[in-house]
């Protein structure tokens, strides 16, 4: 079901939590089990008893099971509507959301059949898809899009148009025609300079046109973000990704759709070099491997149970690290947050005894229902195994 944007949710109350994460990379655990939504914000965390629930509406028993911010796909490449011309797939996005991600975030609408590449063009495609996803949200999940490649000829203004036109968002640096490193350096600069966040491709091709994007130019060109700094699909070498992470001081992306050995790597050197708050998820998706709807969970099973990061905080990455990289109101359990929320439990006959330790072993958990703006967009997820116990609307 593919639903226009809901507002004016009234007030729910959300009892009987039996793990809260926080989405904080510093504080991954709250001691609460009830929160309070009112008009899709969040206006309480807290205890049941010091929780007001005058004008409730709505109550939601979570059964005991855990709740956590929902998920945020740093890493898309969505062109219009739930289509993915990549894989000429209907509902891609709809999908994902059964999948726990409420938000996701276009590296560049690059897939579009005859993408123009000249300025008006370029400038006109990422102004109509910023448009097009503010107006409507496939299931309810937020589409942050309008993401324009490099192109030769690009100039200052071309930036200035576009921020006050409302496209916030680069595409990956070195998908179009700028190739060399003191041009995308100095266009990102521009794009800086006018409220536009960046992204660059790192590794080895992906799609026809682009090339290879090695350490030195990362390092150069100096993007917001080292986009899948595991390989988007080829990485650039182990030590070379662990370079990056020491050397630069920007956020560290880690996708699906890339290298897992080098995805560990770069995990535990950010941890060893103690910014884990600068590691955030995408799936790089759709890509040519397809669309993946659990790809954020399977990533976080990944990093938990080879990498041996504890499962409380590998859910910071792909929620409160990137809500506050990315300039997001959500991706964190707290008040005045959008109230993105999905409900959890460990998978059916998993041998450990709760959430966090059957991802610890490697389990993608049971999604029992998500939340976007505190609207109920899907009950228990066809997508994931079944979880032990799932909420249940009083």
């Amino acid at each position: 079901m593919h639903d226009e944007i809901s507002s004016e949710t009234g007030k729910t109350l959300i009892k009987n939590i039996g793990l809260l994460l926080s989405g904080d990379i510093d504080h991954p655990v709250l001691e609460a089990d009830t929160l309070v939504v009112e008009n899709g914000i969040i206006t309480a965390v807290g205890k049941e008893k010091d929780c007001d629930p005058e004008g409730v509406k709505t109550i939601i028993d979570a059964r005991n099971t855990t709740v956590a911010p929902g998920l945020i796909d740093s890493h898309v490449h969505p062109v219009f509507g739930d289509w993915t011309p990549r894989q000429n797939q209907l509902g891609w996005i709809e999908s994902t959301l059964h999948g726990g991600v409420t938000t996701m975030i276009s590296a560049g609408e690059v897939h579009l059949p005859g993408r123009p590449k000249d300025i008006v063009g370029l400038k006109a495609l990422a102004i109509t898809a910023q448009r097009a996803f503010d107006n409507f949200r496939p299931a309810g999940v937020k589409v942050l899009a309008g993401a324009p490649v490099l192109e030769q000829g690009m100039v200052e203004s071309d930036f200035k148009d576009l921020s006050e036109a409302g496209v916030t968002l680069l595409g990956e640096v070195g998908l179009g025609s700028v190739k060399a490193a003191y041009e995308a350096k100095e266009m990102v600069a521009w794009a800086r300079k006018h409220g536009i966040q960046s992204t660059i491709h790192t590794g080895g091709p992906s799609i026809p046109g682009s090339g290879l994007i090695d350490k030195d130019t990362v390092l150069e060109v100096d993007a917001d973000i080292i986009g899948h700094i595991n390989g988007g699909h080829t990485s650039l070498p182990e030590a070379h990704v662990c370079e990056l992470c020491e050397v630069s001081s920007r956020a560290i992306e880690i996708v699906h759709n890339g290298n897992e050995k080098v995805a560990l790597a770069a995990a535990r050197a950010a941890i060893e070099l103690k910014c884990p708050h600068r590691i955030i998820l995408g799936t790089d998706s759709p890509a040519g491997s397809g669309v993946q709807p659990l790809g954020i969970l399977r990533v976080i099973a990944m990093l938990s149970s080879i990498g041996g990061i504890p499962a409380e905080q590998v859910f910071c990455f792909a929620t409160g690290n990137t809500a506050r990289i990315r300039e997001l109101n959500c991706g964190l359990i707290e008040v005045g947050r959008a109230a993105d929320l999905v409900f959890m439990d460990r998978a059916q006959y998993s041998p450990a005894g709760n959430i966090l330790d059957s991802i610890r072993l490697g389990d993608i958990p049971g999604i029992g229902m998500v939340m976007i703006d505190g609207v109920v967009r899907c009950r228990r997820s066809r997508n994931t195994p079944p979880a032990t116990q799932i909420p249940e609307i009083l």
